[in-house]
């Protein structure tokens, strides 16, 4: 039987709540537990568990200078989303880790950013069985009108968490 996973158990706990509250809920745990995307106030607006919706404002503080979101605010947008949706899904005793980003600015982005990663039933059903592994997460970041400005590759391992001795 897999461990218990408390992220899982706190998201499903807070999708029992209204839309409103269950983002906010979802959003201060994040930002509670990876300090960065509270810096840059990432806000997580939804997820089904499978799949989790990320948005990035385009706040001063992420521009770059030519006034659009960061190259860097939007690896992490995209790093963030896809390590929530890996997070989730894997057994409390597997630790997630960041194996390999490869990102490509294709067009230029206006205005704030969202990104939508999700995982197939195959790669969850690998994640519950699996010692150890690896998966590629799907995402997709798009702007303020609905271009894609960056495209994302998102490599994710989990390795079973280290014994306390």
């Amino acid at each position: 039987m897999a461990a218990s996973n408390p992220l899982r158990q706190f998201a499903m706990k807070a999708n029992t709540y209204p839309a409103w509250l269950r983002s906010k809920l979802l959003t201060w745990m994040f930002r509670f537990k990876v300090k960065l995307t509270g810096t840059v106030s990432v806000d997580i607006l939804e997820t089904d568990l499978k799949s989790v919706t990320f948005r990035q404002k385009n706040y001063k503080k992420v521009q770059n200078h030519i006034g659009s979101v960061h190259a860097a605010g939007m690896a992490l947008l995209a790093e963030s989303a896809t390590g929530f949706v890996v997070g989730v899904n894997l057994p409390g005793d597997k630790l997630p880790l960041i194996k390999n980003m490869n990102l490509q600015y294709v067009k230029r982005a206006q205005g704030d950013m969202q990104a939508i990663a999700w995982l197939t039933d195959e790669q969850i059903q690998q994640m519950q069985t699996q010692d150890k592994g690896e998966v590629t997460v799907q995402v997709k970041v798009t702007d303020a009108q609905g271009i894609e400005p960056v495209l994302c590759e998102m490599v994710w391992a989990w390795v079973p968490k280290s014994r306390k001795s």
